[in-house]
């Protein structure tokens, strides 16, 4: 790695805690970890890297789980620096790939724009909510993308349509070696005061039916079709199950708490028993939501 470091206007830091950026508060350090200025920092940034390092996007840190040994490549964090947002015309926002959710959709309904609402049920940022079709409260997130910009390792901005995506519940898969930096929605008009209404309704549902007030990262495993995970892991007797500090939360069981003193091995065990437990008594075989990435310590 050769990092012209003087040149970045970001802020580059080594050995960086990852605890401190993830949504479970677990993590060891990663080698690098980048915050770029904009996307001419980060293309900058990109390209001074060798072509084997590993490279991982986070922006709120949910979803993701670092195992406690930490990453040994670059992390680029784009939550509170890649956060421009802008109404164009034809009923269209363009978001950067830092802007969290929620407030994208409390802007659309500020400016009266509708179909957006169910993002404030996703506690990430547009960039992460993109890579997996994101989705809550019956709305995916590439049901209302227009186009994306990317970014490759050597620093290379693309326009695309949906259309060069496979896209499904959950799985995007596109051009190998781009990252999403920004996007284009397409919204419809609606009422301002309605969509107001429903985004605060809708943010009350998410704080009365998820652990909001814990540390965890979201839900764990993808709804099986035509099923819910979260009743399949309820029936299967899990809710309260814990290992070391993490456990399944007794307010929604397809979510997994850091009550305070988890390790990232705590997590991914349980993760791991809650699957084989559904598998016992279901037959079903739960697939993971939660990316992992990372090495585990020795004796984990």
């Amino acid at each position: 790695m050769s990092a012209k470091q003087t040149a970045l206007q970001g802020e580059l830091k080594l050995n960086e805690p990852l605890s401190r950026h993830t949504s479970w508060r677990v993590g060891g350090p990663a080698a690098r970890y980048f915050q770029p200025a904009d996307i001419d920092d980060l293309a900058m940034y990109l390209s001074s890297l060798s072509d084997d390092e590993e490279i991982y996007w986070v922006g709120l840190g949910s979803n993701l789980l670092v195992r406690d040994g930490g990453f040994d490549g670059s992390i680029i964090c784009t939550s509170g620096v890649m956060n421009g947002l802008q109404f164009l015309d034809n009923n269209q926002v363009e978001v950067e790939a830092g802007v969290a959710c929620p407030k994208v959709a409390k802007q659309c309904a500020k400016q009266g724009l509708k179909n957006a609402a169910f993002l404030s049920g996703i506690p990430g940022t547009m960039g992460g909510a993109l890579a997996m079709n994101a989705g809550a409260f019956g709305g995916e997130t590439w049901e209302i993308v227009h186009s994306v910009k990317t970014i490759d390792r050597h620093g290379q901005i693309r326009q695309r349509m949906p259309d060069e995506y496979e896209i499904d519940y959950r799985h995007v898969m596109g051009p190998e070696g781009e990252w999403f930096v920004s996007t284009v929605l397409q919204l419809q008009v609606g009422d301002t005061e309605e969509l107001l209404a429903a985004n605060k309704d809708l943010l009350a549902k998410r704080g009365s039916t998820q652990p909001t007030q814990q540390p965890n990262a979201g839900s764990v495993f993808r709804n099986p079709e035509g099923d819910y995970a979260a009743r399949l892991i309820e029936e299967a007797g899990l809710k309260g199950t814990c290992i070391g500090g993490a456990c399944v939360s007794d307010k929604h069981a397809n979510f997994i708490v850091n009550t305070g003193t988890a390790t990232a091995a705590d997590i991914e065990n349980l993760i791991i028993k809650v699957a084989e437990v559904v598998k016992q008594i279901h037959g079903i075989e739960l697939q993971r939501e939660v990316c992992i990435v990372g090495e585990r310590l020795k004796g984990n």
